[in-house]
């Protein structure tokens, strides 16, 4: 494992910062990989990389619509995924929920239409009335 991080050392002041965000065909970034074989430090150099992406390539998906935390986590990789939560930027998430909050309030007589699909491909269908609720 050393010998892949002296590499990852020697290459990263080398090659583009684009191209840590670069993906192969099935849209996996070098950050998915360090994440599907429990690189944590490896993961941590790809993160913290300066004037790299930085935090935005937790959210990069690849064509299975998995982000290198989704991947984490259907793999078990806990040290992994907790550590790559830690370094999202979830005020900035918040605020921008907020901000969405603030306007979707502006829509009190709209209805919302919901879709929940279980594991075996059954379909509920819901619609939440905006301003005809009673409160009750």
């Amino acid at each position: 494992m050393n010998e892949l991080i002296d590499v990852l050392d020697y290459l990263l002041p080398l090659v583009p910062k684009s191209l840590l965000s670069a993906s192969n065909e099935a849209g996996s970034t070098p950050l998915h990989w360090a994440t599907l074989n429990f690189h944590l430090l490896i993961v941590q150099k790809l993160v913290l990389f300066p004037g790299g992406p930085g935090a935005s390539l937790i959210d990069q998906r690849n064509a299975a619509g998995r982000s290198p935390l989704s991947e984490a986590e259907i793999a078990g990789w806990e040290e992994g995924a907790q550590w790559l939560v830690s370094q999202m930027s979830l005020d900035e998430q918040i605020k921008e929920e907020d901000a969405g909050a603030e306007e979707d309030a502006d829509m009190t007589d709209a209805d919302i239409q919901v879709e929940i699909q279980d594991a075996d491909g059954g379909v509920a269908r819901m619609s939440l009335g905006g301003g005809s609720s009673t409160g009750n």
